[in-house]
Protein backbone atom coordinates (compact mmCIF):
# COMPACT_ATOMS: atom_id res chain seq x y z
CA UNK A 1 0.00 0.00 0.00
CA UNK A 2 1.47 3.42 -0.91
CA UNK A 3 -0.03 6.90 0.53
CA UNK A 4 0.43 9.19 -2.13
CA UNK A 5 1.73 12.72 -1.33
CA UNK A 6 3.79 15.89 -2.51
CA UNK A 7 5.72 16.25 0.15
CA UNK A 8 8.68 14.74 1.53
CA UNK A 9 8.04 10.74 3.08
CA UNK A 10 9.25 8.55 5.31
CA UNK A 11 10.67 5.06 4.63
CA UNK A 12 9.16 2.59 7.16
CA UNK A 13 9.98 -1.30 7.36
CA UNK A 14 6.84 -3.22 7.47
CA UNK A 15 8.49 -5.84 9.61
CA UNK A 16 8.20 -2.83 12.68
CA UNK A 17 4.87 -2.89 12.35
CA UNK A 18 2.25 -4.91 14.68
CA UNK A 19 -1.22 -5.24 12.87
CA UNK A 20 -4.38 -4.92 15.40
CA UNK A 21 -7.18 -7.47 15.09
CA UNK A 22 -10.24 -6.85 17.43
CA UNK A 23 -9.42 -6.33 21.00
CA UNK A 24 -5.86 -8.18 20.63
CA UNK A 25 -2.69 -7.60 19.04
CA UNK A 26 -1.29 -9.63 16.21
CA UNK A 27 2.93 -9.00 16.23
CA UNK A 28 4.58 -9.22 12.77
CA UNK A 29 7.70 -10.71 12.72
CA UNK A 30 11.00 -9.62 10.70
CA UNK A 31 10.36 -13.19 8.64
CA UNK A 32 6.92 -12.96 7.51
CA UNK A 33 7.25 -9.95 6.15
CA UNK A 34 11.39 -9.96 4.90
CA UNK A 35 10.27 -10.26 0.94
CA UNK A 36 7.24 -7.76 0.99
CA UNK A 37 8.14 -4.18 0.24
CA UNK A 38 7.99 -0.63 2.23
CA UNK A 39 5.30 1.14 3.04
CA UNK A 40 5.99 5.22 2.17
CA UNK A 41 4.21 7.45 4.05
CA UNK A 42 3.99 11.14 3.77
CA UNK A 43 4.50 13.56 6.03
CA UNK A 44 1.16 15.26 5.67
CA UNK A 45 -0.22 11.96 6.94
CA UNK A 46 2.08 11.76 9.79
CA UNK A 47 -0.62 13.23 12.07
CA UNK A 48 -3.31 10.50 11.33
CA UNK A 49 -0.29 8.36 11.42
CA UNK A 50 0.82 9.20 14.59
CA UNK A 51 0.40 5.51 15.97
CA UNK A 52 3.24 4.25 14.19
CA UNK A 53 5.75 4.92 16.85
CA UNK A 54 3.88 3.19 19.63
CA UNK A 55 3.20 0.47 17.27
CA UNK A 56 6.91 -0.77 16.72
CA UNK A 57 7.99 -3.56 18.80
CA UNK A 58 11.24 -5.15 19.90
CA UNK A 59 13.07 -8.21 19.00
CA UNK A 60 11.75 -11.57 18.62
CA UNK A 61 13.86 -12.37 21.94
CA UNK A 62 12.04 -10.24 23.95
CA UNK A 63 8.28 -9.96 22.95
CA UNK A 64 5.84 -11.51 25.80
CA UNK A 65 10.02 -11.71 28.15
CA UNK A 66 9.13 -8.51 30.49
CA UNK A 67 10.84 -8.29 33.51
CA UNK A 68 8.61 -8.82 36.68
CA UNK A 69 10.40 -9.89 39.71
CA UNK A 70 14.10 -8.85 40.62
CA UNK A 71 16.79 -11.12 41.49
CA UNK A 72 15.88 -10.05 45.48
CA UNK A 73 12.23 -10.25 45.29
CA UNK A 74 12.22 -13.81 44.10
CA UNK A 75 15.36 -14.80 46.58
CA UNK A 76 13.71 -13.92 49.45
CA UNK A 77 10.58 -15.07 48.39
CA UNK A 78 11.33 -18.76 48.17
CA UNK A 79 13.60 -18.57 51.22
CA UNK A 80 10.57 -17.15 53.29
CA UNK A 81 8.44 -19.84 51.93
CA UNK A 82 10.52 -22.12 52.92
CA UNK A 83 11.22 -21.11 56.51
CA UNK A 84 7.34 -20.45 56.80
CA UNK A 85 6.98 -24.20 55.99
CA UNK A 86 9.16 -24.84 58.58
CA UNK A 87 7.63 -22.59 60.84
CA UNK A 88 4.13 -24.03 60.27
CA UNK A 89 5.32 -27.51 60.54
CA UNK A 90 6.92 -27.21 64.27
CA UNK A 91 4.14 -24.50 65.22
CA UNK A 92 2.05 -27.65 64.83
CA UNK A 93 4.22 -29.87 67.01
CA UNK A 94 4.54 -27.14 69.80
CA UNK A 95 0.76 -26.78 69.68
CA UNK A 96 0.21 -30.25 70.20
CA UNK A 97 2.46 -30.67 73.17
CA UNK A 98 0.14 -28.08 74.61
CA UNK A 99 -2.82 -27.16 73.25
CA UNK A 100 -4.39 -25.04 76.21
CA UNK A 101 -3.86 -20.99 75.79
CA UNK A 102 -3.58 -18.48 78.55
CA UNK A 103 -3.92 -14.76 79.58
CA UNK A 104 -0.78 -13.16 81.92
CA UNK A 105 2.15 -14.49 82.78
CA UNK A 106 1.55 -17.61 83.72
CA UNK A 107 -0.74 -20.88 82.85
CA UNK A 108 -0.47 -24.75 83.14
CA UNK A 109 -2.54 -28.03 83.37
CA UNK A 110 -4.38 -27.97 85.95
CA UNK A 111 -5.12 -23.87 86.38
CA UNK A 112 -7.63 -21.97 84.17
CA UNK A 113 -7.08 -21.39 80.22
CA UNK A 114 -8.24 -18.80 77.95
CA UNK A 115 -9.49 -21.51 75.68
CA UNK A 116 -8.31 -25.07 74.79
CA UNK A 117 -8.33 -26.56 70.87
CA UNK A 118 -10.07 -29.56 70.87
CA UNK A 119 -6.82 -31.65 70.15
CA UNK A 120 -5.29 -34.69 72.42
CA UNK A 121 -2.14 -33.62 74.52
CA UNK A 122 0.87 -35.12 73.51
CA UNK A 123 3.66 -34.32 76.53
CA UNK A 124 6.81 -36.14 74.92
CA UNK A 125 8.41 -36.24 71.72
CA UNK A 126 7.42 -33.42 70.16
CA UNK A 127 8.60 -30.09 72.00
CA UNK A 128 12.50 -30.77 71.55
CA UNK A 129 12.56 -31.03 67.85
CA UNK A 130 9.57 -28.81 66.96
CA UNK A 131 11.21 -26.05 69.06
CA UNK A 132 14.46 -26.54 67.19
CA UNK A 133 13.40 -26.37 64.01
CA UNK A 134 10.27 -23.23 65.02
CA UNK A 135 13.60 -21.51 66.38
CA UNK A 136 15.87 -21.61 63.26
CA UNK A 137 13.56 -21.30 60.97
CA UNK A 138 12.19 -17.94 62.60
CA UNK A 139 15.66 -16.36 62.70
CA UNK A 140 16.42 -17.21 59.06
CA UNK A 141 12.29 -15.57 58.14
CA UNK A 142 13.54 -12.41 60.12
CA UNK A 143 16.67 -11.78 58.49
CA UNK A 144 15.22 -12.80 54.93
CA UNK A 145 12.06 -10.10 56.06
CA UNK A 146 14.49 -7.33 56.98
CA UNK A 147 16.95 -8.08 53.73
CA UNK A 148 13.45 -7.83 51.66
CA UNK A 149 12.15 -4.24 53.41
CA UNK A 150 15.59 -2.91 53.18
CA UNK A 151 15.57 -3.61 49.12
CA UNK A 152 11.91 -2.70 49.01
CA UNK A 153 12.99 0.75 50.88
CA UNK A 154 16.00 1.29 48.75
CA UNK A 155 14.77 0.21 45.34
CA UNK A 156 11.19 1.75 45.32
CA UNK A 157 9.86 -1.67 45.07
CA UNK A 158 6.61 -1.18 47.32
CA UNK A 159 5.93 2.30 45.59
CA UNK A 160 6.69 1.01 42.08
CA UNK A 161 5.60 -2.42 41.60
CA UNK A 162 2.70 -2.73 44.48
CA UNK A 163 0.37 0.26 42.85
CA UNK A 164 -0.18 -2.72 40.19
CA UNK A 165 -1.95 -4.53 42.41
CA UNK A 166 -6.19 -3.59 42.83
CA UNK A 167 -6.72 -1.40 46.36
CA UNK A 168 -7.97 -4.66 48.30
CA UNK A 169 -4.56 -6.67 47.37
CA UNK A 170 -1.81 -3.43 48.36
CA UNK A 171 -3.63 -3.47 51.42
CA UNK A 172 -3.46 -6.61 52.45
CA UNK A 173 -0.20 -7.21 51.37
CA UNK A 174 1.01 -4.15 53.23
CA UNK A 175 -0.69 -5.46 56.18
CA UNK A 176 1.37 -8.76 55.79
CA UNK A 177 4.69 -7.00 55.32
CA UNK A 178 4.35 -4.16 57.93
CA UNK A 179 1.84 -5.30 60.39
CA UNK A 180 1.19 -8.68 60.82
CA UNK A 181 4.55 -9.79 60.06
CA UNK A 182 6.60 -7.65 63.04
CA UNK A 183 3.36 -8.29 65.19
CA UNK A 184 4.17 -12.06 64.91
CA UNK A 185 7.59 -11.80 65.30
CA UNK A 186 7.38 -9.21 68.37
CA UNK A 187 5.44 -12.53 69.89
CA UNK A 188 7.80 -14.79 68.87
CA UNK A 189 10.90 -13.09 70.54
CA UNK A 190 8.42 -11.88 73.69
CA UNK A 191 8.11 -16.00 74.66
CA UNK A 192 12.31 -16.48 74.70
CA UNK A 193 12.88 -16.42 78.15
CA UNK A 194 17.06 -15.41 77.14
CA UNK A 195 15.41 -12.69 74.84
CA UNK A 196 12.84 -11.77 77.58
CA UNK A 197 15.54 -11.52 80.16
CA UNK A 198 17.92 -8.85 78.28
CA UNK A 199 14.91 -6.98 77.22
CA UNK A 200 11.50 -7.14 79.37
CA UNK A 201 10.13 -4.54 77.62
CA UNK A 202 8.99 -6.75 74.94
CA UNK A 203 6.79 -8.89 76.93
CA UNK A 204 5.32 -6.62 79.71
CA UNK A 205 3.49 -5.06 76.77
CA UNK A 206 1.56 -7.78 75.98
CA UNK A 207 0.85 -8.61 79.96
CA UNK A 208 3.19 -11.66 80.02
CA UNK A 209 4.86 -14.59 78.15
CA UNK A 210 1.19 -16.40 77.84
CA UNK A 211 -0.55 -13.44 76.49
CA UNK A 212 2.57 -13.13 73.82
CA UNK A 213 1.75 -16.87 73.01
CA UNK A 214 -1.95 -16.26 72.50
CA UNK A 215 -1.07 -13.49 70.60
CA UNK A 216 0.86 -15.20 68.60
CA UNK A 217 -1.40 -17.73 68.11
CA UNK A 218 -3.92 -15.77 66.02
CA UNK A 219 -1.30 -13.67 64.10
CA UNK A 220 0.11 -17.16 62.85
CA UNK A 221 -3.22 -18.51 61.85
CA UNK A 222 -3.67 -15.25 60.06
CA UNK A 223 -0.47 -15.61 58.22
CA UNK A 224 -1.68 -19.34 57.14
CA UNK A 225 -4.87 -17.86 55.81
CA UNK A 226 -3.15 -15.19 53.83
CA UNK A 227 -1.07 -17.93 52.40
CA UNK A 228 -3.75 -20.34 51.03
CA UNK A 229 -5.37 -16.86 49.87
CA UNK A 230 -2.64 -16.18 48.25
CA UNK A 231 -1.76 -19.86 46.76
CA UNK A 232 -5.51 -19.35 45.47
CA UNK A 233 -4.99 -16.20 43.71
CA UNK A 234 -2.00 -17.32 41.69
CA UNK A 235 -3.64 -20.38 40.47
CA UNK A 236 -6.86 -18.31 39.26
CA UNK A 237 -4.75 -15.64 37.92
CA UNK A 238 -2.23 -18.78 35.43
CA UNK A 239 -0.24 -20.67 38.26
CA UNK A 240 2.48 -22.27 35.12
CA UNK A 241 3.21 -18.37 34.56
CA UNK A 242 3.23 -16.78 37.82
CA UNK A 243 5.05 -19.57 39.73
CA UNK A 244 7.60 -19.16 36.55
CA UNK A 245 7.86 -15.53 36.80
CA UNK A 246 9.05 -16.12 40.39
CA UNK A 247 11.72 -18.37 38.97
CA UNK A 248 12.88 -16.76 36.31
CA UNK A 249 12.31 -13.08 36.74
CA UNK A 250 10.16 -12.92 33.16
CA UNK A 251 6.67 -12.94 32.72
CA UNK A 252 5.52 -14.69 29.27
CA UNK A 253 1.98 -12.70 29.18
Amino acid sequence: MIVRSYVPVFWVPLRNLRARKGNRTQYATGRLYSRLPRVRIGAQDMADSAYLTRLAIPDSGTVGDAPRHSATVRITHWITALSFFGLLVSGVAIILAHPRFYWGETGGVGGPSLFDLPLPFVLTGQTGWGRYLHFQSAWIFVLTGLLYVISGLLTGHFRKDLPSYRVLQRLTYRGVIFVLSPLTIWTGFAMSPAIASVFPGIVTVFGGQQSARTIHFFTADLLVIFLFVHIAMVWRAGFKNRVGAMITGHSHE
